[in-house]
């Protein structure tokens, strides 16, 4: 017996977004970050030095490397996307080319959770309350809609914003986490047999995750697909239609043989890894690892998880059907694991494409007093950011306000502001639009479900095109290795090799692209005339090397984090007499 559907709307409220206005925001929102920065640490500039170490000719594609040291991310795909096109776009700089096949990740992100959610809202449970005279939304208007609706949701989505944008295994895996639930969802409406579409998408999908260094999720999502689509084959609306039956026993065994292959796959290149750790296994107490846990998931899932919530009170009816379990299982499985590795954040990444499309499912149930007040807080919180960031932009550049640019100068001292007009002019055609969405938002208009994500998603869009456009070289200079990395080239003669010591993956991938060294692991076999030794390792440096042999030469100190310094030592020859002192 089909359930009562918790959505009563008419045609009128499911007329599409402008597609010209969907793609704005898209462009506005994938391009900066990607273009104009350089490499950021810790993870941006350590996944890139190993992408670059697998261009040279002794490389392990099967295991990638920095510096004879094993990368700690357990992922492949990424690499080989980095290291292809940079051997691809040779007249690009590597921090460039590098970055092209994530651009076209993050917008298959877009573009799967758009279509994921779309065939969700195809789905009979999924559909409006039908009127007694007619004027309800038609099943494909109101899919779009709601399709719309979830990308602004993704878009609006405050953790998205940084991850994807760097050149990391976290990307690929939201990448391919968005095609695996669009090639679920869409499962009903195309057959398993059809070598393009869905069954392709689940398989690149179940494999380019695995690959990415997420085999366990890769095999939780396979299993959850299987389970809704053994619902949906026992309890939907297949039952009625041999077709449809016949359909979803082909996705079920689809399903099942691309798991269990993927599985082997990870087995056969070593990807499984024990990563559990669970709140409180640290040095931290279980209670403030779960506050800050929760203080994680609250802003980072900001504003999809408040509505993902109130869809599963509104559907709590429909919460076996396919448009209810599939994002649920999807953002449960991220969210444990969220909560049970180190790396939370980056887990929690995976949640979003679901969480969206959850969000999406609010909008036909909320009251007009609900959407009010989302958009006058989203008003409050994105002009308020919008004109911080202007205000301490104009500080730098000219010295007022006085406060703001004393701040900037003490947060990062050394750091000299530059202007660009190209920036300036996209800052500026950015905040013009946003005054005009607001001003479109607030009058008079027919309403539209998607109407209550406009603000959000354009106010994140503007917030980080703001960023990444006028605070750019403060970013740049205040969250790049670069500055420390060029200070420790000038003490070195470049055309030696470099000997290093406790330096991590992200340092030693900066002193080889922003200092254009050539750098070894110290050890007896490098015989280098310098060595560069991180700070905390200092302790256990006579393990390494022989002391005596080195004469200490400077400290370099990263000009924003007085934590992060690095040591400088020359080889001396020890029957000299005018041997400087070493310490």
């Amino acid at each position: 017996m089909k359930k009562p559907s918790p959505a009563i709307i008419a045609q009128s409220a499911v007329r599409r977004l402008p597609r010209w206005a969907l793609l704005l925001f898209c462009v506005a929102y994938v391009l900066p970050g990607f273009v104009g920065r350089g490499p950021w640490k810790n993870e941006d500039i350590a996944a890139f030095g190993v992408m670059r170490e697998l261009t040279s000719a002794a490389a392990h594609w099967l295991q990638p490397q920095l510096l004879g040291q094993v990368t700690g991310f357990d992922a492949l795909m990424p690499y080989w996307l980095g290291a292809i096109a940079i051997k691809l776009f040779t007249f690009l700089d590597p921090a460039l080319a590098v970055r092209l096949p994530f651009v076209l990740l993050l917008a298959l992100t877009l573009l799967a959770t758009w279509y994921g959610t779309y065939y969700l809202a195809r789905s009979p449970q999924a559909q409006p309350v039908a009127f007694a005279f007619g004027g309800e939304a038609h099943p494909v208007d109101y899919a779009r809609a709601i399709a719309d609706a979830g990308l602004l949701a993704l878009i609006a989505s405050l953790g998205l914003a940084q991850f994807s944008h760097e050149t990391t295994p976290a990307l690929a895996q939201l990448g391919f986490t968005a095609l695996t639930f669009y090639a679920l969802a869409a499962s009903p409406y195309r057959r398993a047999t059809q070598i393009f579409g869905p069954a392709l998408g689940l398989l690149t999908g179940l494999a380019g995750l695995a690959l990415s260094g997420a085999p366990t999720l890769t095999f939780l999502f396979g299993v959850g697909g299987a389970l809704v689509e053994a619902s949906h084959l026992r309890w939907g609306i297949a039952h009625e239609d041999a077709a449809g039956r016949q359909r979803a026993r082909q996705w079920l065994a689809l399903i099942a043989v691309a798991t269990v292959l993927v599985a082997a796959l990870s087995s056969g290149l070593d990807l499984w890894r024990w990563r559990i750790e669970l709140p409180g296994a640290g040095q931290d107490s279980l209670w403030t690892d779960l506050r800050s846990l929760g203080r994680l998931l609250l802003w980072f899932t900001w504003p999809a998880w408040p509505l993902a919530l109130w869809t599963l009170w509104r559907w709590r009816r429909q919460l076996s059907s396919r448009h209810v379990a599939l994002p649920l299982w999807f953002a449960s499985m991220a969210v444990l694991s969220c909560l049970s590795t180190s790396a939370s954040d980056r887990s929690l990444l995976l949640s979003l494409p679901p969480l969206a499309a959850l969000a999406a499912f609010a909008l036909p149930t909320l009251k007009r007093s609900v959407a009010s007040l989302i958009d006058w807080f989203t008003l409050l919180f994105f002009t308020g950011c919008a004109l911080v960031i202007w205000v301490i932009w104009i500080a730098m550049q000219t010295g007022v306000p006085r406060q703001p640019a004393a701040n900037v100068a003490r947060l990062a001292p050394g750091f000299e502001p530059s202007f660009s007009g190209i920036a300036f002019v996209a800052a500026v055609a950015a905040t013009l639009a946003w005054i005009w969405l607001v001003r479109w938002r607030t009058s008079a208009q027919r309403a539209a479900i998607w109407k209550s994500l406009v603000l959000p998603a354009g106010g994140a869009t503007l917030c980080w095109l703001l960023l990444m456009t006028l605070w750019l070289p403060l970013l740049d200079y205040a969250r790049s290795l670069g500055p420390l990395s060029r200070q420790v080239a000038s003490l070195v003669d470049q055309k030696s090799c470099v000997e290093i010591y406790g330096v991590g993956s992200a340092q030693a991938a900066a002193l080889q692209y922003h200092g254009q060294l050539e750098l070894r692991q110290a050890g007896a076999q490098a015989n280098c005339p310098y060595l560069v030794v991180d700070v905390k390792a200092q302790p256990s440096l006579g393990s390494a090397v022989n002391l005596p042999d080195w004469a200490f030469k400077a400290t370099v100190r990263k000009p924003t984090d007085k934590t992060e310094n690095m040591l400088v030592f020359q080889r001396v020859n020890i029957s000299s007499p005018d041997q400087p002192e070493g310490s």
